[in-house]
């Protein structure tokens, strides 16, 4: 498979493509108003310990304050005994019976790490289990524990790293293999591990002193998480089209992948990468609702709070014989799709898939063991739980930071994100109720209404002859003004206090003016 990584910037925004034979498998995207957090260090205070829900609420100057799970603490009384390749299984066995409140003190002043960005109305999830990644290998300062990445298949070659990891690793502090490790030899993780020791030291140094809440350590910007975690040997390019970002990555490949060197291109400024890799196509897809499959049949992604919905429909595609077939076809791509999308959107946490029903077992076997198989390109940990008695498809995808389309949309002004707008009748009865209330308390000529045209076309229809009752009603005299441009749920009312100013308006306005007097 041909991988490529794009790295386009334009004024100060960074948006880096990886392309999997041409096609868009991540997008990542960074300016002044969405930075990446996780894994930034701070030094914050405790504002509430909740001892109900065993939490505590961390200031560390951000918007919201982060909370913190018992589970996440890091005492001397808690000494930690890792036995596995899992540090963060056997952690919460041995908070078990932990109570927060008898280690945090409201006030008192902590070392904490994001671990998960604010998401909706939560703020963000921090640890004191400090971990710094590399490119191949995490360093844990605050742990005594050696471990291997679950990825390594091999028993051999687990060994083999748990034995490079112990030699190197300094006392009282603990290293994780990461899967780029596999294979690599111990000049690699030396260099890797001096880098990792460099930073943890310039946390100690700026834990010292200084106003609480305060940043302690981050990385550079997005260019960091791509040369560490996306930039490997399987890479054949990283196209740069910015002088200073491309002198940026050479110099972090440099300290923690020299061998990746010549693989960076420099691409001249006043190139759009991801227009010339028609990139930018994909950018406004992952926005949208309706996905279409190769067949004609398409998927509908629907995001809440809580989870994400994905209903699969056959849409234009009818097969050609037997009906079964058809739907287990359509099931199939969407199958492949609906990883390739996840992957792409950066949706994380449940989701659940409403696959077209099927009658066979085995054809439902079949769609369950393709989602697994098209999921496993995926970096992010995805567990695939199976299908519910209802025939739906539950599966859980790490989430560690906000989905793909948060940043590229806020929530509509006019709808505030619910994606509707009250109807016609709906914005109408609003009207007259707010001019009932107007014509009792006024002593005003009568009253000028601007709306959309569509709202008020029951009024103006000269066979309803409704806006001639209502002025006979509120025994006010009603101007009304119809503007297509004017948002369907907007309406202006304002007061005529005499005959002079309703005839001056109509000298001004000579379209679209309806008028009715109750006199």
């Amino acid at each position: 498979m041909d991988k490529k990584i794009l790295v386009d910037v334009y004024r100060e925004q960074i948006r880096v493509a990886l392309l999997e034979n041409n096609r868009v498998a991540e997008l990542y995207i960074e300016d002044d108003h969405n930075q990446r957090l996780i894994g930034a260090i701070y030094r914050g205070k405790v504002q509430n310990v909740l001892q109900g829900m065993n939490v505590a609420f961390v200031d560390i100057g951000l918007e919201k304050n982060a909370f913190l799970y018992v589970g996440d603490l890091n005492t001397d009384t808690e000494p930690f005994q890792f036995k596995g390749d899992d540090p963060a299984s056997h952690q919460k066995i041995s908070h078990k019976n932990m109570q927060i409140a008898d280690h945090l003190k409201i006030g008192q002043e902590i070392t904490v790490q994001i671990m998960k960005e604010a998401i909706g109305t939560k703020g963000a999830r921090v640890s004191m289990n400090i971990t710094l990644p590399g490119k191949y290998l995490v360093l844990l300062p605050t742990m005594d524990y050696i471990g291997v990445s679950h990825k390594i298949q091999s028993e051999e070659e687990r060994f083999r790293l748990r034995e490079i990891a112990k030699k190197i690793c300094p006392p009282g502090i603990g290293i994780i293999m990461r899967t780029q490790s596999e294979g690599r030899q111990e000049e690699e993780f030396a260099e890797d591990l001096n880098f990792l020791l460099e930073q943890w030291h310039t946390v100690q140094k700026n834990e010292r002193k200084g106003p609480v809440p305060r940043l302690l350590f981050k990385d550079e910007n997005l260019l960091c998480y791509i040369v560490r975690d996306l930039f490997s040997s399987d890479i054949s390019q990283m196209l740069v089209n910015d002088q200073h970002a491309y002198d940026t990555i050479r110099n972090l490949c440099g300290s923690i992948a020299p061998n990746l060197l010549q693989k960076i291109k420099l691409c001249p400024a006043d190139v759009s990468l991801l227009q010339k890799y028609d990139v930018e196509h994909t950018i406004t897809d992952v926005i949208r609702r309706k996905v279409w499959l190769e067949n004609g049949g398409y998927i509908v992604i629907d995001n809440t709070e809580a989870l994400t919905v994905i209903d699969v429909n056959t849409g234009k595609y009818v097969g050609k014989d037997d009906l079964n077939d058809t739907i287990l076809s359509t099931n199939l791509q969407a199958a492949r799709l609906i990883a390739q999308q996840i992957r792409l959107r950066d949706i994380g946490g449940i989701v659940i898939i409403d696959f077209i029903d099927m009658n066979s077992e085995e054809h439902k076997q079949k769609v369950i063991e393709e989602l697994k198989e098209a999921c496993k390109s995926d970096r992010s940990k995805v567990t695939v739980l199976g299908m519910t008695q209802l025939g739906l498809v539950e599966l859980t995808r790490k989430k560690v930071k906000q989905r793909l389309s948060s940043l590229l949309l806020k929530p509509c002004p006019y709808c505030n994100g619910t994606g509707r707008v009250f109807t016609e009748s709906v914005t109408l009865a609003a009207i007259e109720q707010e001019l009932r209330e107007y014509a009792s308390q006024s002593s005003a000529w009568g009253f000028l209404i601007e709306a959309h045209p569509d709202v008020v076309k029951e009024w103006v229809d000269e066979q309803c002859n409704l806006l001639y009752v209502l002025s006979a009603s509120l025994q006010k005299n009603l101007v009304v003004k119809t503007d297509a441009n004017i948002h369907i749920e907007s309406y202006h009312i304002h007061p005529l206090e005499n005959k002079a100013e309703y005839e001056q308006y109509l000298q001004n306005h000579h379209d679209r003016v309806y008028v009715s007097q109750a006199t």
